[in-house]
């Protein structure tokens, strides 16, 4: 399932998001348990049947597929190398942990996947997809997503 990329940030696996949440040998099948970023992501189905065409190309037949809401997913679950990974692509990585205080306190300082400068600026709250936001470095002057800490 490593090879299986999420469809809105192609660069990182659903393994590496942290959507896949677990994978049991069940009644001679495979179950695999995802959660999706939310609730109302439009991928999520794009998500499942790429999941259960991988796994049936790997030679699992009828793989089971459940999708389970809670507890719901968090930034917390991108791995390391998920992070990077959207560092490298030019997305900026979530910053802290998702938490009340970081969730409804200030703005963290975004470190630009360009150049790492800190001196950023939100352009808006609404990025390409709606789990990101789209900033600006004011070094560089380009433009880029930040991966909102949820």
């Amino acid at each position: 399932l490593a090879q299986v990329m999420d469809p809105e940030v192609p660069v990182v696996s659903v393994v590496d998001l942290g959507i896949v949440r677990d994978l049991a040998w069940q009644a001679g099948h495979l179950h695999v348990v995802v959660t999706p970023t939310y609730s109302g992501c439009p991928a999520t189905e794009v998500i499942e049947s790429d999941i259960r065409e991988a796994l049936e190309l790997a030679g699992f037949r009828a793989p089971q597929l459940e999708r389970k809401l809670t507890p719901a997913w968090s930034t917390d679950w991108i791995t390391h190398s998920g992070r990077e990974r959207l560092r490298a692509y030019g997305i900026a990585p979530p910053q802290g942990s998702a938490s009340k205080r970081t969730l409804l306190g200030e703005s963290p300082v975004i470190a630009c996947p360009q150049c790492a400068s800190t001196h950023t600026e939100v352009l808006s709250e609404f990025g390409s997809t709606a789990c990101k936001a789209l900033y600006r470095c004011r070094d560089c002057l380009e433009p880029f997503d930040y991966f909102k800490c949820i």
